[in-house]
């Protein structure tokens, strides 16, 4: 079992910065890849980031990439995502996902179903 918990989100203006943490317990999460998703109000949630459980390849969506960074720390059981140059539309509840698979190779899941566990949600806006 992993229990995730996000924090770091907040109201910040347009242009600006917010990093956000997933916290993560049981001695299993330096094993999956971790993602993270968002979910704006009225839609489906989409995948955001992905990283491999060693932190060694990345993958982004296209409407963040070269905006956001996802990086980990599996020694403090942590994800993170940095978010520069913030946009309205990024607005939502962002979360972090664990797939569950063990030391999944170089393949980065970005489909909701193929991570088993999720956090609770960290609500970031950004105000134009």
């Amino acid at each position: 079992q992993v229990q995730l918990v996000e924090s770091g989100g907040g109201l910040v203006q347009a242009g600006g910065s917010l990093r956000l943490s997933c916290a993560a317990s049981g001695r299993t999460f330096s094993s999956y890849a971790m993602g993270w998703f968002r979910q704006a109000p009225g839609k489906e949630r989409e995948f955001v980031a992905a990283i491999s459980w060693s932190g060694t390849n990345t993958y982004y969506a296209d409407s963040v990439k070269g905006r956001f960074t996802i990086s980990r720390d599996n020694a403090k059981n942590t994800v993170y995502l940095q978010m520069n140059s913030l946009k309205p539309e990024d607005t939502a509840v962002y979360y972090c996902a664990a797939d569950g698979t063990y030391k999944r190779g170089s393949y980065l899941p970005a489909s909701r179903n193929e991570y088993r566990y999720w956090g609770q949600g960290t609500q970031v806006t950004v105000s134009s």
